[in-house]
């Protein structure tokens, strides 16, 4: 059994990876930390984990946790998980990330993130945690960079079109929508309930943290740096993001040779669902799953690709143990 610590266990994202921890069955949950007033069993914390985890949730402490698990999940803010990785890796330790602290190059983080990093060198060694283009190269990794959840949704619409060159990549346009548990577990006046329910507002247009990562899984693909327009809501919704991402062929491709395409690159992908042609997806059909679900609408040389994700599954915890899985090379699918 692989022993699995969850720094950051009483967040959203935390919350859900132990969740899925819970019935996984080549793991065992050895360490829980978050900041906490006292410390607790997670079943008090999370009444739902009752008779499944009883382990105590402890405050922060490094030390103490690295000799007690073999691989961790890191489900802290922003910022933080630089300061906190380095101590696992140190040790011989895998960690999965799912801040942003090394999504980005250094250069990148420090203009969209505000902070100067603390970890250079293990951003270098950071493999990006998307298995639908990674899956190889995150066999083989001890720091996993969980994707965002906005850079998931999006980059699962458009990769099979720019992976075939059929995009003129100064066209893409990502319109993204995401329940309130997007922002995390924390106390903010936009996020109480008045102010969300009944209310859908755009924010940070185009000036957005997830930007520079949906820019460079795509320009990655691509081959050469690209520039998006991306523009995401608050929806009055729990969880999931939908995704519309706009794109103009640079040739004349009819919708079933597009829709072909798409089906292509994801048939041997576990948690991608391409639509049939003409169909689109909603969040109710993926919400409480690892699901990406996919549906392309083509008019003329115009391309709408529609995804929808859990923000907390495949966009955060779900994705996290899929890597998880790989890494260890445990079924991709257990435990989701």
């Amino acid at each position: 059994m692989l022993r699995v610590g969850v720094i950051g266990a009483t967040g959203y994202t935390g919350e859900e990876i132990i969740k899925i921890l819970a019935r996984h069955k080549d793991v065992k949950i050895t360490v829980l930390q978050a900041v906490v007033e006292s410390e607790a069993p997670i079943s008090k914390i999370f009444p739902q984990l009752a008779g499944k985890i009883d382990l105590v949730c402890k405050k922060p402490d490094v030390k103490k946790a690295k000799d007690s698990a073999d691989l961790f999940f890191l489900a802290l803010p922003h910022t933080v998980s630089m300061s906190v990785a380095p101590e696992f890796l140190k040790e011989g330790k895998k960690v999965i990330d799912l801040s942003a602290d090394y999504r980005l190059d250094v250069n990148e983080y420090e203009k969209w993130y505000g902070v100067k990093h603390k970890d250079a060198l293990n951003i270098k060694k950071a493999v990006y945690g998307l298995p639908e283009l990674f899956r190889d190269k995150i066999k083989k990794a001890k720091l996993v960079a969980n994707p965002g959840c906005y850079p998931t949704g999006a980059s699962l619409g458009a990769l099979p079109l720019v992976k075939a060159g059929l995009i003129d990549l100064s066209t893409i346009i990502v319109d993204a929508k995401s329940g309130a548990t997007g922002a995390g577990r924390k106390a903010h006046i936009s996020l109480s309930f008045s102010e969300v329910n009944e209310n859908v507002k755009a924010y940070k247009i185009n000036e957005h943290q997830h930007k520079p990562e949906i820019a460079m899984v795509i320009g990655g693909v691509a081959k050469e740096a690209v520039n998006i327009v991306f523009v995401p809501h608050l929806i009055p919704v729990n969880r999931g993001i939908l995704s519309t991402v706009y794109m103009d062929l640079d040739r004349d491709v009819g919708a079933l040779k597009i829709n072909q395409i798409y089906e292509d690159f994801y048939r041997k992908e576990p948690f991608v669902r391409v639509m049939e042609e003409g169909e689109l997806p909603a969040l109710r059909d993926v919400q409480h799953t690892n699901f990406c679900n996919i549906g392309i609408k083509v008019t003329g040389k115009k391309v709408i690709a529609v995804s929808c994700i859990d923000n907390l599954l495949k966009g955060a915890a779900g994705q996290a143990v899929q890597n998880m899985n790989i890494m260890c090379g445990f079924t991709e699918g257990e435990g989701l």
